[in-house]
């Protein structure tokens, strides 16, 4: 069980875990380890603990080079930094060089850098299960002498390939912290509500490329009208209104879905790496003042995404990968000021594939935890479809399981649809009606003035934000077309 109250250490905020996780890494270097990894579930503040190590060994005078891949994570670390008053230097696209004592490095950069930088004697490397590939590898044997400090909430790759140096990793030991159910208990996550509607996507027959679902393939099976239009209904009846993020299959795919929302007048919005970073912030800044309620993306917000007001998590991705797909849900876990849950929508049976976000896993470095074994133990209501543990009663609606339900087995998802699939069409007819005369509506809009006006027709509370959100997303899956007018532009920015 891990204590709720936070304990003051040294000036900087740890909490129980952290101090003792601090502790363990220290004891793995005394001990001779030259690489520990620590593993922490998304949101349970690793960024603290690397920024805390940081900060207590730049007073010793050691040089700390920080990894990270994504700009969001660069970012991130550097916010850590500041805040616990440690001077840092940043080395990425643009920036000069910087010779500071304690650096943190986009790792693209840094290896078209490696000659012209000074050695660091401790290599802190973020979400490093990414560490055995090409450029991260690349960094380490460059400085053969340096001290390694990594931290994921998932030391597990995809591709089969362990993190240990015994199956040709870089760590030599693991330090484990609390579970996700741990953390939930203690109040530091928030609660996940998880349903699993009946799949409408055919997934039979996909191939498998690189440890995952062939890409081109699942694009072709995941993108079409009736599965965004799913992913529509039940948002709008498990979740209206609340901020959430949508994982997709392809740049395309996340825009297409983007454009079922608006359709059906849920102002959305995607974001994709070919967008500037002042558009990128611009959409995330939308998301987090409520003027726009779910955001799309291929793989941007997987991870380093750090937004805990967003409580709903879309899954619009088949993946076999139980890395990528607890990354994802992690995004939504995060707890904020009135959030009570956060809730998963899986619209892939990933739940089914990997199990519950919350349910116990053993970690270990020669890559055994990459997927899970054969369906995972998950009861699916087929009611309501709310996911639950083996029990004899679905917690939510109440319904009361023959068999399927006891403990110890698995669960048909398909075994009892036919017989609800009456209530659900009934129920959401109205719903896809409003859509279609929506849909009709928003398509007579020639320019984005007249967007504008049927904005304020609405009663959008910003109706020029949510033209630009139909506007640009109309455009930009065909990449052609006008843009959002600058001055329009410009005044929804200020």
């Amino acid at each position: 069980m891990v204590e709720a109250p936070v304990r003051e250490n040294d000036g900087l905020a740890l909490r129980p875990y952290q101090v003792e996780a601090v502790r363990a890494l220290r004891a793995a270097f005394a001990a001779g380890k030259r690489a520990p990894v620590y593993q922490l579930p998304t949101g349970g503040g690793k960024t603290v603990v690397f920024a805390h190590i940081a900060r207590e060994g730049a007073k010793r005078g050691t040089r700390v080079l920080i990894l990270v891949h994504r700009r969001e994570l660069l970012l991130q670390g550097s916010r850590a930094l500041r805040e616990v008053g440690l001077d840092h230097g940043l080395i990425a696209p643009t920036l000069p060089p910087s010779d500071a004592q304690v650096r943190i490095a986009s790792v693209q950069t840094l290896v078209r850098r490696l000659d012209h930088v000074s050695p660091p004697d401790l290599v802190v490397i973020d979400e490093a299960h990414h560490a055995v590939a090409g450029s991260w590898r690349r960094v380490l044997e460059q400085w053969p002498r340096a001290r390694v400090l990594g931290v994921t909430a998932t030391p597990a790759r995809l591709d089969g390939k362990g993190l240990g140096v015994h199956v040709d990793g870089p760590f030599d030991h693991l330090v484990l912290g609390p579970s996700v159910r741990a953390l939930t208990e203690a109040g530091f996550l928030a609660p996940a509500d998880v349903y699993a509607p009946p799949m409408k996507a055919d997934l039979s027959g996909v191939g498998t490329r690189l440890g995952d679902f062939d890409r081109r393939e699942m694009r072709l099976r995941m993108d079409k009208p009736v599965i965004s239009g799913d992913a529509v209904d039940h948002y709008l009846r498990l979740t209206p209104g609340r901020p959430a993020i949508a994982f997709c299959t392809s740049v395309e795919h996340a825009e297409h879905v983007a454009e079922a929302f608006t359709d059906a007048d849920v102002p959305a919005a995607s974001i994709d790496g070919g967008m500037s970073d002042v558009e990128r912030d611009g959409v995330l800044e939308d998301l987090a003042r409520g003027e726009i309620q779910v955001l799309t993306s291929c793989e941007i917000v997987s991870e380093g995404f750090d937004l805990p007001a967003v409580e709903v998590a879309i899954l619009l991705r088949p993946t076999q990968s139980l890395t990528l797909y607890l990354q994802q849900v992690g995004r939504v876990l995060r707890p904020a000021p009135g959030k009570a849950s956060a809730t998963v929508l899986d619209h892939v049976g990933n739940v089914k594939r990997h199990g519950l976000p919350d349910a116990d896993r053993s970690w270990d470095l020669d890559g055994a935890m990459r997927r899970s074994a054969g369906e995972a133990p998950v009861c699916r209501c087929p009611e309501c479809f709310a996911c639950h543990p083996p029990a004899r009663m679905c917690p939510v609606c109440g319904h009361v399981y023959g068999g399927e339900g006891r403990e110890g087995l698995r669960v048909d998802p398909d075994a009892q649809l036919e017989r609800v699939s009456r209530a659900p069409r009934d129920l959401w007819t109205p719903v896809r009606e409003r859509m279609r005369q929506a849909h009709i509506e928003q398509g007579r809009c020639r320019t984005f003035e007249e967007l504008v006006d049927l904005g304020i027709r609405r009663g959008y509370g910003n109706p020029r934000a949510w033209a630009r959100n139909v506007w640009r997303a109309r455009h930009r899956s065909r990449r052609l077309g006008p843009s959002v007018p600058e001055a329009a532009a410009d005044e929804v920015s200020a």
